[in-house]
């Protein structure tokens, strides 16, 4: 365990409203302490780090100037929103982050007052902060009651449609609304984009920052006899390239580019937006992701999300793996793949590096694209290179391929274009929660027509999957698989190409067959083990495709055995659906087959350990175990025969 930091004013602070009591000079020690308070709290968890140290003076700015919980302050994704949490009542709990029981990585409504909206997936904090502006004006109420409206987003927040779709009706309406631009010049990779080389023009012009300042956002906030100088001012700069002008043709008064380490700027303009703002008003603030804590400002990533880490060091403790990470393999697989084939190339939306794809961007930058947080026109985007003639794969976790689900109906399904879909991070999570967890893709890809799915086993599986969705030529055709290490089975040397909707069988038993999608096999041969001792043989068989269901596989084994168990790690509507359809539609249950399909339960899942969350959530070997032997009808005891 971490040393605790030496705190004392952090130590009298309990709530924001205590920061109101506390004069400038000591925000600035307030500040110092609250910084070294989160480095040692996520040093002993693990965690979102260094957007949380971009953020220490825009925190403390923001709960001494504002009066939350009745104003609203919304943080945009939220991973960085432990120093908020540290100040609003919950520092006690901080070492419990992500963890079973404990607080939330986000911001996360049920947690606390000073949560008004939960998040995890970026851009959304605009609309939802003009939805409370106007929930304000029309009468709304809410127990804190409802004051302004502070929507805090990234640079890379804002490359997403969403958020300039927010800024467009914010600028209709006029309503008074704050919403404050971190511009990081980081999100979770590099930004890309025209709007970030936008925002870098913006601050590219260093000695003209007071002037812009006064000209184009402020104008409206300054003393009456300030405001013919401004204006002149503004009327100086107009037509030039740097300003806020892109944020004025929606409607908004814009003030920066101001330093958002710097306490002197922030607070003064906090206050003034505060006493005199009427309509959508947007501060742009510079900050750096993972200011203050050198190893985090050296990483590439700048300290995104960490494992438990030596507080000195900065040393990460993470426990050795012989096997690789299914990301891993998924990566290197389609490099290799690509170095024989130059029609393959590949698309995601802000993770490079979390996709696997740094590999291909490396290998092949020209075939290998970064869209930023753009799930929507990364899926269209796809479209338009398979119809070209091109072989993409759209790399994107499930969570977030969500976001673009209407582009995979219309635009890639509909069209029968050849998208390959490679679903990252499948199945449950662990420490982000529900927010982060891939649930639903097999129920939301697998119910389209003209769509594949591919559920790997294991990483020699997913080997094959990348291989099979590289010569799919046909059809969209997607392949799942789960965060983390794979098992540790032998690679093959070359990945073959499966025949699509035909699985394995596995392992040969009686009486009750257990059909498995995914990585739940490896919890299945393990129940098995189990089962043995009991005298209990299950047959067992990985179903590889969801759609196509192996139909020859599932009669055969229908027909050989009294009972079918499926297990799948998604949601109800899956793969399990998929199976009780055929069977019906067969008549097979006429005959009398016990059929039981073994899903994520119809509920939102906390943050945990994934082995912990797939207990709670009744997919471990001993709840396949006991499956078994309910659908048997033998009683669990052990020795008991069937």
């Amino acid at each position: 365990m971490a040393e605790r930091p030496h705190t004392p004013l952090l130590d009298t602070v309990h709530v924001p409203a205590d920061l109101k009591r506390l004069s400038d000079a000591q925000l600035k020690q307030l500040v110092t302490e609250l910084r070294a308070e989160t480095i040692a709290a996520v040093s002993e968890t693990g965690g979102h780090l260094g957007a949380g140290l971009g953020v220490i003076e825009l925190t403390v700015a923001l709960h001494s100037v504002f009066d939350a919980p009745k104003d609203k302050i919304i943080w945009d994704v939220s991973h960085q929103s432990y120093p908020h949490k540290i100040l609003t009542g919950r520092r006690d709990r901080i070492r419990t982050i992500r963890q079973k029981d404990g607080l939330s990585g986000f911001t996360k409504r049920t947690e606390s007052p000073y949560d008004p909206f939960g998040a995890a997936h970026s851009s959304t904090s605009i609309s939802a902060a003009l939805g409370f502006a106007v929930a304000r004006d029309l009468g709304g109420a809410c127990p804190e009651g409802l004051g302004d409206a502070v929507a805090v987003i990234g640079d890379g927040a804002m490359s997403a449609g969403m958020a300039f779709e927010a800024m467009n009706n914010a600028g209709h309406l006029k309503k008074r609304l704050i919403v404050i631009l971190n511009d990081n010049d980081m999100s979770i990779a590099p930004p890309v984009g025209a709007f970030s080389s936008y925002l870098t023009r913006l601050y590219a012009e260093a000695p003209f920052q007071e002037l812009k300042a006064a000209a184009k956002g402020a104008v409206s906030l300054m003393p009456p006899f300030f405001q013919e100088g401004a204006k002149r001012a503004k009327d100086m700069l107009k037509g030039m390239a740097v300003g806020g002008t892109l944020f004025e043709e929606l409607g908004f008064s814009y003030v920066g580019p101001i330093d958002g380490h710097d306490l002197e700027q922030l607070l003064p303009v906090l206050r003034t937006v505060k006493a005199r703002a009427t309509g959508p008003i947007l501060i742009h603030a510079l900050t750096r992701k993972g200011k203050g804590y050198a190893p985090a400002e050296r990483a590439g990533d700048k300290g995104h999300a960490t494992a438990r880490f030596d507080v000195v060091t900065g040393e990460q403790k993470k426990t050795p793996s012989n096997a690789p990470s299914y990301t891993s393999v998924f990566g290197d697989t389609l490099v290799e793949l690509a170095a024989k084939d130059d029609k393959i190339c590949a698309v995601t939306a802000a993770m490079p590096d979390g996709t696997g794809l740094n590999l291909m961007a490396e290998r092949y930058p020209s075939r290998c694209f970064d869209v930023s947080i753009a799930e929507q026109h990364g899926v269209t985007f796809c479209a338009g290179l398979a119809a070209g003639g091109m072989k993409p794969f759209c790399a994107i976790y499930s969570t977030f391929l969500q976001r673009g689900y209407d582009q995979v109906v219309h635009d890639v399904a509909i069209q029968n274009l050849p998208v390959r879909f490679a679903i990252d991070r499948a199945g449950l999570v662990g420490a982000d929660g529900a927010t982060h967890a891939g649930s639903f893709d097999i129920t939301y890809m697998a119910t389209l027509p003209n769509m594949v799915v591919m559920a790997a086993a294991d990483e020699a599986e997913l080997r094959h999957m990348v291989a099979t969705a590289a010569a799919h030529d046909s059809g969209p055709i997607a392949f799942r698989y789960p965060r983390g290490e794979g098992v540790g089975v032998d690679m093959p040397e070359v990945p073959q190409v499966l025949e699509i909707g035909k699985g394995r069988i596995v392992r040969e038993g009686a009486r009750v067959a257990i059909l498995s999608f995914g990585t739940r096999l490896g919890q299945v041969l393990k129940a098995c083990e189990a089962l043995e001792a009991k005298g209990i043989s299950p047959t067992v068989a990985d179903a590889r495709f969801a759609k196509p269901l192996d139909r020859e596989m599932i009669l055969d084994l229908v027909a050989r055995h009294d009972a079918l168990i499926t297990i799948e790690e998604g949601a109800v509507g899956g793969f399990g659906s998929h199976v009780a359809q055929f069977l019906a539609d067969e008549g097979v249950f006429d005959d009398g087959l016990k059929f039981r399909s073994m899903v994520l339960p119809d509920a939102f899942l906390d943050q945990g350990a994934p082995d912990e969350m797939y207990a709670r959530a009744g997919l471990s070997a001993e709840h396949i175990e006991a499956k078994v032997l309910d659908v048997l009808g033998v009683a669990q005891i052990a020795g008991k025969r069937a």
